[in-house]
């Protein structure tokens, strides 16, 4: 069981990741892992290891989605893990694989698992119905993609 100290320290260190992410300081976000910053995607198998891949990612999803933004956040705590139940919300005002800005907003229901090393996030894991996701945003000709895993 872990102590209630480093109980509020992970979660100091996930409402500074997910604070820093809305505010596009991902610089800051990065600093909330343990020096390795490790993405999972479970609905779509994508993967983002490492600096320069993690930022890609930010990068391409703050791109599609500029004014992406939590509602509702709610904390579980485990021994290894947090996991973090919350609304994800935005509006498709950029690119998104390679296809233009529809304008459309969208809010679908996340769950992110944060596994930890002590207090510095190893690993982030995020489970959400993708499909709701894309075609709220007006790309609903992106799911034959998501289905054949070309996402």
């Amino acid at each position: 069981m872990i102590s209630e100290d480093l109980r509020e320290r992970r979660h100091k260190i996930i409402e500074e990741h997910m604070d820093t992410e809305v505010a596009h300081e991902f610089d800051r976000t990065l600093s909330t892992f343990n020096g390795h910053p490790h993405y999972e995607i479970m609905a779509t198998g994508q993967i983002f290891d490492g600096d320069d891949e993690v930022m890609a990612y930010y990068r391409m999803t703050r791109t599609a989605f500029p004014d992406q933004r939590h509602d509702n956040v709610r904390y579980h705590f485990a021994d290894e893990s947090v996991i973090v139940e919350f609304d994800l919300l935005g509006t498709n005002l950029g690119e998104f694989y390679g296809r233009p800005p529809t304008g459309k907003a969208f809010r679908v229901p996340i769950i992110a698992v944060f596994f930890f090393d002590e207090d510095r996030i190893t690993n982030e894991r995020i489970y959400f119905d993708a499909a709701s996701l894309i075609t709220q945003a007006g790309h609903a000709e992106l799911l034959t993609l998501l289905a054949s895993g070309d996402v």
